[in-house]
């Protein structure tokens, strides 16, 4: 629950965000939005005192509050789309960096300080997950442990997930759906599925570097196509890329897409499924931030699949929990070399595992942990951006996208900046970010990084944040031009 002075102050700090209250402008008296809004006066004054104290507005004599002339000249949030990269390499195969690997070593993807204590690190919902999967390990047969799962994996989880996609207007059954060991689980296989050693496979850019990682250990090419973060990636530029090459497949995350948290258009999808029935290519679907929009949620591009050439993936890892590693990969073409290949790979996963999924999902738990999951995930969002606006000020210009779902943001800092050279100085003191060239194969957005709002903006984390602002500025001023 918020208070009236918490509701006013957030619709005030967005306005100055997104530019609609530019440097400089005057706000309304205090007397004009007791009347206009029917609060009290020390309501009002609260608001505008909490404002002044972050940084946004200042008061001046006689006159009243203005949105702060200091602090919107050295830095600017903006919600415009981060600059484009052109396609300007031919596909290639790829060599992914050490510092992916450091990263994902100390488990610091989405946590920009992993090494606080992590008991306190629970999300709504999980009590009752550890519930659920408690009582379906209790109630396991007695030579159930002597057997494997069905290949597949379980039936009614396989059912829970094909009835909420057709909820959503998707067109396929239960048969098409095939249990995961998680969702780059469900990637590898998709891929796998399509494409042979050497192919074209064409991606976001930035794009996830999980999907980079995969093409690597698979011997296929990559061709970057590039992406804003108000449509997602650039259908015309992918369809140009097509006029040149003979791409197997295409990769994307149309809700939420990491990092820069886009969201593709409808008419964009369907330009995306028209240009794989006209070229033969396979679209392999990240659906994996789906369930995190922070409005109703999105349909997946899979809906508007009429010849199965949409692979749909996902999972609950991001939407749930990290430790849950059930994911799906959905497809009636290619649903046997699927099943193939996961019984090479894995052949069969945790049933107690599923089984307490699936009495989560089936009461209702599910639903009610992401009203409140979303809620959150929405106020740390602002938070962090807040944060950047209040302690990175001194940097510049800076442009932030703001997501509208999903578990992070993507910063991008004047082009001097070059925030790889301040990993290890992050890393020695305890600070783990991820650049923005560990999205790309290229050598691109050498000044962003991604950060995410997955965790709580306690003490440890706002300290991170703003000391790694001054290293960026401490590391790269010399630099500058």
């Amino acid at each position: 629950m918020k208070y009236l002075y918490q509701e006013l102050e957030q619709e005030i700090a967005e306005h100055i965000h997104l530019g609609l209250l530019p440097s400089g402008a005057k706000l309304p008296s205090i007397r004009a939005q007791c009347e206009d809004r029917g609060l009290s006066k020390a309501t009002v004054i609260h608001a505008y005192q909490r404002l002044e104290a972050a940084g946004l507005v200042e008061v001046r004599t006689k006159s009243g509050y203005f949105v702060s002339v200091q602090l919107n000249t050295k830095a600017k949030i903006s919600s415009q789309s981060p600059s484009l990269m052109q396609i300007t390499a031919e596909p290639h195969l790829i060599d992914m960096s050490d510092v992916m690997r450091d990263i994902m070593t100390h488990n610091a993807a989405f946590d920009i300080t992993p090494q606080i204590d992590k008991r306190s690190q629970r999300p709504a919902g999980i009590t009752e997950l550890n519930r659920c999967l408690s009582r379906a390990l209790r109630q396991q047969g007695g030579a159930e442990h002597q057997y494997y799962d069905e290949p597949a994996g379980s039936l009614y989880l396989r059912q829970q997930i094909a009835n909420r996609y057709q909820r959503l207007g998707c067109r396929f059954d239960e048969p098409d759906v095939l249990i995961t060991a998680g969702c780059q689980h469900a990637l590898s296989l998709a891929l796998q599925s399509c494409c042979q050693a050497g192919d074209i496979v064409a991606v976001e850019s930035p794009g996830f570097y999980g999907v980079l990682q995969l093409l690597e250990s698979l011997g296929l090419q990559v061709l970057e196509i590039p992406v804003t973060s108000t449509e997602g990636i650039s259908i015309d530029a992918l369809a140009e890329a097509l006029s040149k090459w003979k791409i197997a497949a295409c990769v994307v995350t149309p809700a939420f897409a990491t990092p820069l948290g886009s969201v593709m258009p409808d008419a964009e999808r369907k330009r995306l499924i028209q240009l794989a029935e006209q070229f033969g290519f396979t679209i392999v679907e990240d659906d994996i931030y789906g369930d995190l929009s922070f409005g109703a949620r999105l349909p997946p591009l899979k809906q508007l699949d009429r010849n199965d050439n949409v692979i749909l993936c996902g999972s609950y890892s991001k939407s749930l929990s990290r430790e849950l590693r059930l994911g799906w990969v959905v497809s009636s073409r290619e649903k046997s070399s699927l099943m193939f290949l996961k019984m090479v790979n894995m052949l069969a996963l945790s049933r107690f595992t599923q089984q307490g999924l699936v009495d989560f999902l089936d009461d209702g738990s599910y639903e009610k942990h992401l009203r409140k999951y979303k809620y959150l995930l929405k106020e740390q969002r602002d938070q962090l951006i807040d944060l950047l606006f209040l302690y990175w000020r001194e940097l510049g210009e800076i442009r932030v996208s703001q997501p509208q779902g999903g578990l992070a943001l993507w910063v991008e800092l004047e082009e001097h900046y070059k925030v790889d050279n301040c990993y290890l100085d992050a890393r020695r003191e305890g600070i783990v970010i991820t650049p923005g060239n560990l999205f790309t194969a290229q050598d691109q957005y050498r000044n962003c990084l991604r950060i995410s709002f997955a965790h709580h903006w306690n003490a440890s984390r706002k300290n991170a944040i703003k000391r790694l602002g001054e290293i960026l500025l401490d590391k790269c001023s010399a630099d500058k031009p």
